[in-house]
């Protein structure tokens, strides 16, 4: 198992915009097929392009492959492309009008910026005329889906949010309990640190691995409405004072040596950082919830002989931020293109009611380690041999009172460049927070 390709680095720049005249022979090359070839909208089926890489192109041909068996007049031709690829394509596309009829996204700055160009449509009406569809999804996907009160994707396939892991066998070899607010964090740092372990284990080379740090800790102390402000696009957002106060705890994180040292040349795409934690160089690391089944994969019996623990991050004291908030992936994201004809649009809506998180898909990410974004599975999740963790995670996205999702994702990609290049800056303690502020302050609303 390795790191899903939407959340690798290159994937962290993962809103597209709507770019006119990127050549159509830069990276095309499709790795898979499921039904008849189309170009684009304008044809008697409906098209949708998804993203390759076994194990999860598996399941997703499947799902076009069964929906296509069950309404022979209602034809999916599925596409499946590598990240890259797909990322290439579907900005030419899009650009040119010939968008699939079914877009994927991952919500957020993406959407938003297909919304302000006309080239998705606004399904609000279509999930209120069908409630059961929405009914049956995580009521916390929604927001990622949602520009200016209107939804325009419908949330699909399974739930990541960001977990606090830590190493249950360090945690009893030093004699500490896992933390329960930040001050427990801080006072942790030194036992750890004097037994030569590193309190955090952490890949910071990849840039967005210290942004959920960021992330939590901006939820925690001043709550969602923070970063909610920048989203918006409001004048000086970033020096809110909860977001300076937040910039300046993780500098007192890592003047601590809170981190493992030489954390910024690590990787995240190595899975190095994840080692540091199952082989005890490190008690604790925080991570997506896809780094269980990493693992579970490569750490040995680190995790079947019970090693591992996980919880959502703590609180931090007087913070406004309510403790069952999380942030990461609410989910995956599929919209109708706007330029589609109405009868590939019914075919695409028709998918979404009935193709899309049918049992067999279901039970298929759950095989997979993975919480699909359905409710009302827990059954299914208890059978499962890995059933306290995706329980854990199940929790975590139905019962926080907000999910935000992760801060490149959300934002353009200018601002969200800018982002991570700051968040570097900031963890080598080359930038204050104001400086960091001023810096992210500039790109607000491009």
């Amino acid at each position: 198992m390795e790191i899903p390709l939407s959340r690798r680095p290159i994937a962290r720049r993962s809103a597209l915009g709507i770019a006119v005249g990127v050549p159509l022979s830069a990276a095309l090359a499709a790795c898979g097929s499921s039904g008849p070839s189309k170009n684009g909208a304008g044809g008697k089926g409906a098209t949708y392009w998804y993203l390759g890489g076994q194990p999860d192109e598996g399941i997703r041909k499947n799902v076009v492959d069964a929906f296509n068996k069950a309404h022979p007049k209602s034809q999916i031709a599925g596409t499946a492309f590598q990240n890259d690829a797909f990322k290439t394509k579907i900005k030419t596309a899009i650009g040119a009008g010939k968008a699939p009829t079914i877009i994927k996204s991952w919500g957020g700055g993406t959407l938003r910026s297909y919304v302000e160009a006309g080239q998705v449509e606004d399904l609000t009406p279509w999930f209120e005329q069908h409630p059961e569809v929405k009914s049956k999804l995580f009521p916390t996907a929604f927001a990622a889906a949602t520009v200016k009160g209107k939804i325009y994707a419908m949330p699909v396939e399974r739930v990541q949010p960001i977990v606090l892991y830590y190493n249950k066998k360090v945690f009893d070899k030093v004699g500490v309990e896992p933390p329960q607010s930040w001050d427990d964090i801080m006072s942790l740092v030194p036992k750890f640190n004097a037994k030569g372990i590193a309190p955090f284990s952490l890949g910071g080379q990849s840039r967005w691995t210290n942004m959920m740090w960021l992330e939590f800790l901006f939820d925690r102390i001043g709550g969602p409405e923070v970063f909610q402000a920048v989203f918006d696009g409001e004048k000086n957002a970033w020096s809110n004072p909860a977001a300076i106060k937040a910039l300046g705890m993780v500098q007192d994180l890592v003047k601590a040596r809170g981190f493992i040292k030489g954390f910024s040349s690590i990787t995240a795409d190595s899975n190095a950082d994840q080692a540091l934690l199952y082989t005890g160089k490190a008690a604790m690391m925080l991570h997506g919830s896809w780094s269980y089944g990493i693992q579970k994969q490569d750490g040995g019996d680190f995790v079947s002989s019970g090693g591992l623990g996980f919880m959502n991050f703590p609180s931090v004291e007087g913070g406004k931020g309510d403790p069952s908030n999380t942030v990461g992936n609410p989910g995956e994201y599929l919209s109708i293109s706007s330029k589609a004809s109405a009868d590939e649009k019914k075919v695409a809506k028709e998918f979404f009611a009935k193709g899309m998180l049918q049992d067999a898909e279901v039970k298929a990410w759950i095989d997979g380690g993975g919480v699909p974004i359905k409710l009302g599975t827990e059954k299914l999740l208890a059978a499962s041999k890995d059933h306290e963790f995706l329980q854990f995670t199940y929790d975590v996205a139905t019962k926080a009172k907000s999910f935000s999702q992760s801060w490149d994702q959300a934002l353009s990609p200018t601002a969200a460049e800018t982002l991570l290049d700051n968040i570097v800056k900031l963890f080598q303690l080359s930038i204050s927070p104001k400086q960091f502020a001023a810096n992210l302050n500039e790109v607000i609303g491009t």
